[in-house]
């Protein structure tokens, strides 16, 4: 800014010199965050770079529904409920980049269906481990904001052995007390090799049904809680055919992890 003193004579250059600098305004360079700018780890580490597409925020749960065998885009999306659409499409764009799946036409010709390469195929030991490390270590308590009526039920689908009813269809309903009406009741309809899920009334005849709370199915689904005993309880009740109720623990499959016992409730009691 210039000075707009009037010029004195005789003043001493100094003094004139640190007048004007008074007005001068000094503005100190923004700091850099060096990790919002790094793409990675900023590693060569195999571990680090492994990590980069593998550790990333829904990744795993996105490959573990992949491993599972889910193809179509809507598939997934049910095993990844909270996971909003376009941050799955990033995902599953970044998978393809890094080779881990790759996209083809689907068989009916409508969309697409996302299949596992090679290099995907190989995470599938990782996500295992990682399943047992946490039901034996960071099991989960089933508290309410852990229960999810849909993905329990889209877990359960999976799981069903069909070999174990009969030849014909057979439609096994399942009714959720305390959950809100419009996901209270589900079927599951299993005709030949092939077993569906439908949330809302297929209108075939029930051949069998089942009662209970969110909660306990889904402590049975873990192996937190025994078949028989919740039967045997009244907390989970099963009406129908006495074919299907003596057979329910053969077609009914529990959770891949079920049988791993929790060791935080050894060390919690040690």
């Amino acid at each position: 800014m210039a000075d707009s003193r009037p010029n004195v004579e005789g003043e001493c250059p100094v003094f004139s010199c640190l007048f004007q600098v008074q007005y001068l305004h000094w503005r100190a360079a923004e700091p850099v965050d060096i990790l919002k700018t790094m793409k990675g780890y900023g590693q060569f580490c195999p571990i680090a770079k492994a990590a980069e597409i593998f550790a990333e925020r829904w990744t795993p749960l996105v490959l573990r529904e992949l491993l599972a065998g889910s193809t179509h885009f809507n598939d997934l999306r049910r095993g990844v409920p909270l996971m909003s659409s376009s941050l799955l499409s990033q995902r599953l764009k970044r998978l393809e980049t890094e080779g881990v799946i790759e996209r083809c036409p689907s068989e009916t010709g409508h969309g697409c269906e996302y299949h596992l390469t090679a290099a995907g195929r190989e995470l599938e030991p990782l996500v295992s481990t990682m399943g047992n490390w946490g039901a034996r270590w960071v099991r989960s308590r089933l508290v309410a904001d852990e229960l999810d009526v849909g993905l329990l039920m889209w877990d359960m689908r999976r799981r069903v052995r069909p070999n174990q009813f009969p030849t014909w269809r057979v439609v096994v309903e399942f009714e959720f007390r305390g959950v809100v009406k419009g996901r209270r009741r589900w079927w599951l309809i299993s005709e030949g090799n092939e077993v569906d899920l439908c949330m809302t009334d297929p209108g075939y005849e029930v051949d069998l049904l089942i009662l209970t709370d969110l909660r306990t199915m889904t402590a049975v689904w873990t192996g937190d809680a025994k078949l028989e005993q919740a039967v045997g309880s009244g907390q989970l009740e099963v009406h129908g055919s006495r074919q299907l109720r003596a057979k329910l623990g053969s077609w009914f499959g529990l959770s891949p992890f079920a049988a791993i016992d929790d060791q935080r409730v050894r060390v919690d009691t040690a």
